[in-house]
This record gives structure tokens, sequence and C-alpha cells, in this order.
């Protein structure tokens, strides 16, 4: 019989024990909501017109349901703290392991550094108080944005998830008043001349909005990074995961649609695409408007803060595990805090590395908006690329251990769930190569492309901050696990000898 490989290393198998299991099936579906829904996200594809509305909706069907599917029986499955890592280690082997974890990890700290903060400055400087770029105060805002999602991260999971909790009670309810007032004002004045033309998909719109679809729809898999912190993973991860999705799906398609309708696409930003939709249709409040949009406004940075500490919560657990498995820097990254169960140094190592990839964006050219939609770029190449391994490892964990029990199973023989498989991976490919060649393909099926007008950077600018950013996590990656040969050797408590040493994660 075929087992599942628990096989994690003697300094990996006694941080387990240091974990605290507070993770409820509520607080499962609210932190990857908290995580995931990315408001964003919402203006950047909404600058693509009417057809990013069709392509959300054609990879709500196409992508997010096969994707969904396959994580949520691999999830229920696999459930040991470390959610991808283990999953690429035990499909493919840890140097695999390692490369996939951190190209996940890395994703969040730039993410935060580069993109969350812009937006959060932004937001306060266009309608609370004026920050000019680059001053004194714009990157002590920045700064200060960042470490409170990393707070939030170091604090014990019974404490810290409270704040991705109420960020997604939040969200949700923004969203809901905001596609409702937008209904007011369609009825008050009409919507922005949108015909029924203007949906038709392009090649154009798909090479355009697919990466930025893609990373607002990936992710749901990603609690089980603290799956040893839930009290019952296997029965709660699936229903989690069918729940997040179908409430993300809502929750991208309606805005994106209530943008659409009040905002003309020329007016549209990436930076302030949702707020400027609101601040359209609270017209209708008449002289309350202004108060209930600065209200707004700090609703949308507590969100924006929530959605961070969300994603630093889970990917930092991810890589404190595989630092504790031997595949990033041996030991010191690996521990988790005796008393708060917390990977505090890895959660320290991303406000760090947040806080250095804000400071190199700040040296960017170009203004606030052109450098949000260059980072949030080379934000989706990272996590983009991380899943061209994680989903074939889903796939192969499904024959390599057929055998293993799976509380939730896709009701399909292997060759569907390849198949499945083969879908998501297809798009994750294409997604992939936009995000970090943009303008190829256009190029390549003789589509007019303006790099500069598109980005607001020269291509030469973009390529060497992006493939940059990518040779630094190959060299980083490869001294990482170098550097942990030493805790590898020894592999703990965790191993089962009844499993065949085939089955042992290679080294």
């Amino acid at each position: 019989m075929s087992q599942h490989p628990e096989r994690f290393t003697e300094l990996a198998a006694e941080q387990q024990t240091l974990l605290h299991k507070s993770l409820r099936r509520f607080d499962i579906i609210f932190l990857l909501i908290a995580a995931i829904v990315g408001l964003e996200t919402l203006g950047q594809v909404s600058t693509y017109g009417a057809e990013a509305f069709t392509w959300a909706l054609v990879l709500a069907v196409v992508f997010l349901i096969p994707y969904g599917l396959i994580f949520a029986e691999t999830g229920a499955a696999f459930s040991e703290e470390g959610g991808a890592y283990t999953w690429v280690r035990d499909a493919f082997g840890r140097p695999t392991a390692a490369l996939a974890s951190l190209l996940t990890w890395i994703t969040q700290p730039v993410w935060v550094g580069g993109s969350m903060a812009f937006l959060a400055a932004e937001t306060v400087s266009v309608y609370l108080s004026p920050l000019e770029h680059g001053s004194f105060a714009d990157y002590l805002f920045k700064i200060v944005f960042v470490w409170l999602t990393v707070l939030a991260a170091v604090v014990s999971l019974r404490r810290g998830k409270w704040l991705p909790t109420s960020g997604a009670v939040l969200k949700v309810g923004l969203l809901v008043f905001f596609v409702g007032t937008t209904a007011a004002y369609a009825v008050q004045h009409g919507v922005a001349g949108i015909s029924a033309g203007d949906f038709s998909p392009t090649l154009l719109g798909l090479f355009g909005s697919v990466p930025v679809l893609l990373f607002a729809f990936l992710g749901f898999e990603s609690s089980n990074s603290a799956a040893g912190e839930m009290k019952n993973p296997a029965r709660d991860i699936p229903v989690s995961i069918a729940r997040s999705c179908a409430t993300a799906a809502l929750c991208y398609l309606v805005p994106i649609l209530a943008i659409l309708l009040v905002v003309p696409k020329g007016d549209i930003t990436g930076i302030g695409g949702l707020l400027d939709a609101v601040a359209t249709v609270f017209t209708v409040y008449g002289d309350a408007a202004p108060v209930m949009l600065k209200i707004t406004a700090v609703c949308f940075v507590y969100i924006l803060m929530s959605q961070g500490a969300a994603w630093m919560i889970i990917s930092d657990r991810m890589q404190a595990m595989a630092a504790a498995d031997g595949s990033f820097f041996g030991g010191f990254f690996g521990r988790f805090h005796p008393k708060l169960g917390t990977p505090v140094r890895v959660n320290l190592l991303s406000g760090v590395v947040a806080t250095a990839f804000l400071l190199v964006a700040m040296q960017v050219t170009g203004s606030g908006s052109a450098v949000f939609g260059v980072v949030l770029s080379i934000s989706i190449s990272t996590f983009l690329l991380s899943y061209l391994l994680v989903i074939p490892a889903a796939v192969r964990l499904r024959t390599k251990y057929p055998d293993l029990p799976r509380p939730f199973r896709v009701p399909l023989p292997d060759g569907g769930f390849r198949a499945l498989g083969g879908l998501a991976f297809a798009w994750i490919l294409l997604g992939s190569w936009v995000a970090v060649f943009p303008g190829t393909l256009e190029r390549l099926f003789g589509l007019d492309y303006q790099f500069e007008d598109t980005w607001g950077v020269s291509q030469l600018t973009f390529e060497a901050f992006t493939l940059g950013t990518l040779a630094f996590l190959l060299v980083l990656g490869v001294v990482g696990y170098v550097r942990g040969a030493r805790v590898r050797r020894s592999v703990g408590t965790g191993a089962s000898a009844s499993v065949p040493a085939a089955h042992q994660p290679r080294d």
C-alpha cells in the first residue's frame, strides 16, 4: 500500500510541536477572503474596459473551477503544516520544493512593500491628507504600513487572525455597499455608455488582463500552509476552498462591472480604479458624500493592511517549514516562537524584504501609478511561476500515492484529474509569459502595443526590474538550499519506517 510520506527533518518535527491549533472553518474562510479578494486588482483589471469582465467570467469558469477542485482534494489529503512546499517536496523532491516555496513566499513582501504600500499611500494622499511622492512623510507612512502587517503575523495566530478576519468582513461589506450605491447612481444618472459590443473578447484584452485575473483568483490552497494549526483540516479545507472561491468570484465580477458602468474606460487607473468609482457614485448622497468618502478611504487602507497581514501569516509559515526542513538557509529561519507559535524570524525577514523592495521601487522613474503597475506585475510573475511547479505536483500526488485516504475526491478518474491540471497549467503558463515579457505575444499576433503608454516606464526599465528580481531569487534559492544541507542530513520523528524508501523526498 502506498502511504503519504510525512518526512520532516528532526528540526521540522520539533517545530510542529510548537503549533497552536486555533483555526476553525470560519477562520479559514475569512482568512482566504482577506488574502485573495484584492481590492487593488479591481482597478488594474478594469483598465482593460468591458471585455475585462468577459475574461473574468471566462476564467471563473475554465480556470477557477478546475483549480479549486484540484486543491480541494489535495489540501484535504495532504494536510500538514507547510502546504504547497510539502506537496512539491513529496512529488518532485526538496530542490524543486525549495524553489516553489521561495517564489510563493517572496511574492508577498514584494507585493506588500512595492504595491500595497503605494496604493495605501495614494489613497491617503488623495482622499485624506496630501503626501508628496518621495517626501519624508511618504516614506514614513509606507514603512509603518509594512511593519504593521508584519506585526499582525508575529503575534499568536489566536490573536493575529482577527485583523484579516475583520478586514475580510469589512471588505465584503464595502463591496456590497458600493454595488448598491452604484445601482442607485445608475438610476439617477445613467451609465458610462457601455454597449454590448464592448464586452466582446479580444486577444489584446486577453494578454493584458489574464495575468492580473489569475493573480486575483490564485491562492485558495494557501491556507494549507497553516494546516497544522487547524482544528480539523481534512474536513474544513474543501468546504473553505469552495465557499471562498464562490465569494471571490462574486467579489470580483460584480464590482468590476460596477466600475465599468460608472467610470469611462479612459479615466480608470490601476492605482485608483475602485475609489475613483466610489467617489463618482457617492455623489448620490449629496452633502454627506465627502465625509463618507473619507471614511471609505480609511476603511480601504485598513482592508489593504489586513490583506497584507493575511498573506504574511500564510506564506511565512510555509517558508519557515521549508527552512526547518533544510530547504532555506537551514535552521535559523526554521524556528517557531515557543510561546507565540509563529515563525517570528521569517516574519521579520519578510518585513526587511518588503522594506528593501519599497525603497528600491521608490527609485523607479515614473509616477506612483506606474510604479504600482510595474511592481504588481513583478509580484504576479513570481506568484504565477510558482504554480508551474505546484499544479503538476498536485496532479502527481494523486497517482503517486493512490491509496492515501482522501476526505474529498474529485469524481473523475486519474486521466480526468490530469486534464483539469493541464487546463489550469496552460492558463498559468500563458499568464506567466505575459507577466514577464509583456508585449511579445501582442507583437507576434500583429497587435499594436505601446509599451511606455501601457506601463509608464521604458521596456528596458521594466525588464531590468523584473528579470533582475527573478535572477536574484534564483541565486538566493540556490544559496539557501546549499546552506540547508546540515539540517537535511537528519530526518526526524515525522518519518515512518513503514513507508518505502523510494517515497522519501529526494535530496
